[in-house]
């Protein structure tokens, strides 16, 4: 009788467990945002036009959706061995393959 009600509850357990490991990773996928490509992109881009300056902020603006291109917006905060300053930088694609068209880097003080 002890071993059928410890199976029992072993099975219990295992159901229970399945689904809740099954829909975490289902929101871990849906956690990763869609301009997140890009952003790694405008880092990228970012930390080769100031080589020797550091990373300290990133904030994601926004998209802008034109005729057959989409536009996403970054500001990323640089400190260099001199100041700290904000880079807008802006990536347009064709919005139907993905294909980069152009970066666009703007700093500012603030």
């Amino acid at each position: 009788m002890f071993r059928k009600i410890c199976f029992i509850l072993g099975l219990l357990i295992a159901g229970v467990s399945v689904p809740i490991s099954l829909s975490t990773n289902v929101n871990a996928q849906e956690a990763v945002p869609v301009y997140a490509k890009w952003g790694k992109l405008a880092v990228k881009e970012t930390q080769s036009k100031y080589p020797n300056a550091s990373i300290i902020d990133y904030l994601y603006e926004g998209r802008e959706t034109k005729e057959n291109s989409t536009i996403e917006r970054f500001k990323l905060w640089i400190k260099d061995d001199i100041k700290e300053f904000g880079v807008f930088v802006s990536i347009e694609y064709t919005t139907s393959t993905g294909e980069l068209i152009k970066i666009e880097f703007q700093e500012t003080p603030q």
